[in-house]
């Protein structure tokens, strides 16, 4: 009798744990890499930086219409990434209590993405948490995590992790903007990022990633800052160029490390395919404005960036972009959404869920 009521316990138990997995997500963790896209607050911690999105009109369709660092009117990629996959969006790292050695507060997932951040460590250098130095905190993150749980137990915990990187645009935009006259080709600048871009990537997974999650650039040359500059209000062709070559190497490179590294999988978002099929058809996905962006100043709201004093829309499901670089919360909920259970071309060679599961 015993015997059976110990085998009914371990049932029981069994389905708990079960409903339990059910319940806190699909994964047990996100860990968030990449630029003002993906930033949940981190920008708010460095002192000296301008690259903040910590004041209205930022944050007026987030909860409570509170400006959080969100380069955005509402929730951004990072968010829509976590909604998706059932669990919270994962903390600032610079929020969390310094040096903790707490795993409990890591384990859930954490958020290393810093608006102005690029590949490169002198992308907006000084001014944003640069990706090489976002490494160095997962770094110790992980030396926590591996401290308290032990190396067989944190390697099997982040093995079934996220890990979401979303890197590029800052160099893209940068190159774009610039009129050098001895400026590189689009192919010879993507070229000169993608072995940064590769030692990055092999070091966060010599760290434990196995699951990675990719957005690549939208096209750059489509944002309000860019076609602004044209006298034709169009895009940026140089700029969208870029991105496509960018896209086409980062998948390349994704593809090569997955050769190389048999427990490896990823999932990777061509944005610019997506975005533009919003540019293109617009209304066949809810949008009536594709040039200007929902708040700032002058033409095309793109003279001034989304300060206190700027204007915004009051239709901000309507716009693509939310300020002269970022999209709306409309237009990052339907791209994760994409990025989440869509198909080729748009995401492969495995969409979010698949990847997931």
């Amino acid at each position: 009798m015993a015997s059976i009521r110990t085998y009914n316990s371990a049932i029981r138990i069994t389905i708990i744990l079960l409903l339990l997995k059910d319940a806190l997500g699909m994964v047990p963790a996100v860990y968030v890499f990449g630029d003002s896209l993906a930033d949940v607050g981190n920008n708010n911690h460095l002192q000296l930086s301008l690259l903040k999105a910590n004041y209205p009109h930022n944050g007026v369709d987030y909860p409570g219409r509170k400006a959080t660092g969100r380069f955005s009117n509402g929730k951004n990629f990072a968010d829509f990434l976590a909604q998706n996959l059932g669990v919270e969006t994962s903390p600032p790292y610079l929020s969390l209590p310094s040096k903790s050695n707490n795993t409990s507060v890591y384990l859930t997932g954490v958020n290393f993405a810093s608006g102005g951040a690029g590949i490169l460590n002198t992308t907006n250098s000084g001014a944003c948490i640069w990706f090489d130095q976002q490494i160095d905190y997962y770094s110790a993150v992980y030396g926590v995590i591996v401290q308290q749980l032990g190396t067989t137990q944190a390697q099997d915990h982040l093995s079934k992790s996220v890990f979401a990187i979303v890197i590029g645009s800052n160099e893209l935009l940068n190159y774009a903007k610039s009129n050098s006259a001895s400026k590189a080709s689009p192919q010879q600048f993507v070229d000169s990022l993608i072995p940064t871009l590769q030692g990055q990537l092999k070091r966060i997974y010599n760290l434990g990633a196995r699951k990675f999650v990719f957005i690549g650039t939208g096209p750059i040359g489509c944002c309000p800052a860019l076609r602004e500059q044209n006298k034709t209000k169009e895009c940026n062709a140089e700029g969208n160029s870029a991105s496509v070559l960018y896209n086409k190497a980062v998948s390349s490179l994704l593809n090569e490390m997955r050769t190389q590294y048999s427990d490896m999988s990823y999932s990777f978002l061509d944005t610019s395919i997506v975005l533009n099929q919003y540019i293109q058809q617009p209304s066949a996905y809810g949008f009536t404005e594709v040039k200007s962006a929902c708040c700032g100043l002058g033409d095309l709201k793109a003279k001034v960036a989304c300060l206190p004093v700027s204007t915004y829309c009051s239709n901000r499901s309507s716009h693509i972009f939310w300020d002269f670089y970022h999209p709306t919360e409309a237009t990052a909920r339907m791209v994760v959404a994409t990025a989440f259970d869509g198909s080729a071309p748009s995401v492969y060679p495995v969409n979010i869920l698949q990847l997931a599961s």
